[in-house]
C-alpha cells in the first residue's frame, strides 16, 4: 500500500450572508437595526445571514450602503454571492482617471508654499507638492525609496521621528486615526503599519504627552529643522465626495498648515528663494 498524498484543505470563501453578519456586528448593529436602516424585514435579514435565503445583487449593494462598508468590501460581498463587482479599481496613471490627477496635481499646487501630499489607504505617498521635499533633509535613503509610507517616515527612528519635538503626542495622534479607520475597513495591512508604528521606541529627550498650547482640540506638528528652526502644523484631511471607483475611494489629500506665523514667514522665505 502506498502513502497517500495529503493536501491541504483550504479555508472556505465566507458566504454572502457571513459578511453581511461580520460587518453589521463590525458596525455594532443589531437585526432589527440593521434591517430598519436598510429598508427591510428582520425576518429577511436573519435568512440572508444564516444563508437560508440567497440575497440579490440590489439588496446587497442596499445592504453594504446601510453598513457604509468600503467599497473594496462590497465588491468583496457581490463576489462572494457569485455576483460581478460593482466598482472598478485603477492605477492613479489610467488614462481614464487623467482629470482627477489634473486636479489633484492643481490642489497641491495651489497649497504651496505649505506641505501637501496624497495617500492611498495604507498611507503610501501617491504625490505630493514642492513644500514637503525641504523637510526631509536628513530622512534615511530607504525610507524614500517608492513606495514611501508617511507614517512609516514620520515616525520611524531614521525618518522625522527624532526631530518631533512633541513626538509622543503625535504619534498618539497616529495610532488613533489607525484605529479609527480600522474600525471602519477591517484592514489587515492597517492593522500590521498600526502594531508596528507602536513597537518604535520614544526618541530620547521626548516630551511628555501633553497639550496645554491649543486647548486640547488640535494635535500640531511640530518639527525640528536645520535650516528654519521649530516649526509648526496642523494637518487636515479631504477625501473625494461619492466616488464610484475604489482608488478614488481611497485616497487622501493631507495639507499641513502653519500654526504660527514663524511658519509661515519661514516657509514663504524658502518657497522665494526657490528651495
Amino acid at each position: 500500500m502506498t502513502d497517500a498524498v495529503l493536501s491541504p484543505r483550504r479555508a472556505a470563501a465566507p458566504s454572502p450572508g457571513a459578511l453581511i453578519r461580520e460587518w453589521r456586528e463590525r458596525r455594532r448593529l443589531s437585526q432589527l437595526d440593521l434591517a430598519c436602516e436598510a429598508g427591510v424585514s428582520t425576518r429577511h435579514l436573519s435568512f440572508l445571514e444564516t444563508g437560508r435565503a440567497r440575497p440579490s445583487r440590489d439588496m446587497l449593494l442596499q445592504l453594504a450602503e446601510a453598513l457604509q462598508a468600503p467599497l473594496r468590501a462590497r465588491n468583496a460581498l457581490l463576489l462572494a454571492a457569485g455576483f460581478a463587482p460593482a466598482y472598478a479599481e485603477r492605477s492613479l496613471d489610467d488614462p481614464a482617471l487623467a482629470p482627477v490627477r489634473r486636479s489633484i496635481d492643481l490642489v497641491l499646487a495651489a497649497h504651496e508654499p505649505f506641505p501637501a501630499l496624497v495617500v492611498d489607504k495604507a498611507w503610501r505617498m501617491q504625490a505630493a507638492n514642492r513644500a514637503v521635499a525641504p523637510l526631509l533633509a536628513g530622512v534615511a535613503d530607504w525610507l524614500l525609496e517608492p513606495p514611501v509610507n508617511v507614517l512609516r517616515l514620520s515616525l520611524h527612528p531614521d525618518g522625522l521621528g527624532p526631530r518631533i519635538a512633541n513626538f509622543g503626542e503625535w504619534r498618539g495622534h497616529i495610532l488613533e486615526r489607525l484605529a479609527s479607520q480600522i474600525e471602519a475597513t477591517a484592514d489587515p495591512e492597517l492593522e500590521a503599519l498600526r502594531g508596528e508604528l507602536a513597537a518604535y521606541p520614544v526618541p530620547p529627550g521626548a516630551a511628555p504627552v501633553e497639550n496645554h498650547e491649543f486647548g486640547g482640540v488640535a494635535v500640531p506638528l511640530k518639527l525640528r529643522t536645520q535650516a528654519l528652526g521649530m516649526l509648526a502644523f496642523f494637518s487636515t484631511t479631504t477625501v473625494f465626495g461619492a466616488p464610484l471607483d475604489i482608488t478614488l475611494s481611497e485616497l487622501a489629500l493631507e495639507t499641513f498648515l502653519p500654526a504660527d506665523a514663524h511658519t509661515v514667514e519661514a516657509l514663504r522665505s524658502l518657497a522665494a528663494q526657490g528651495g
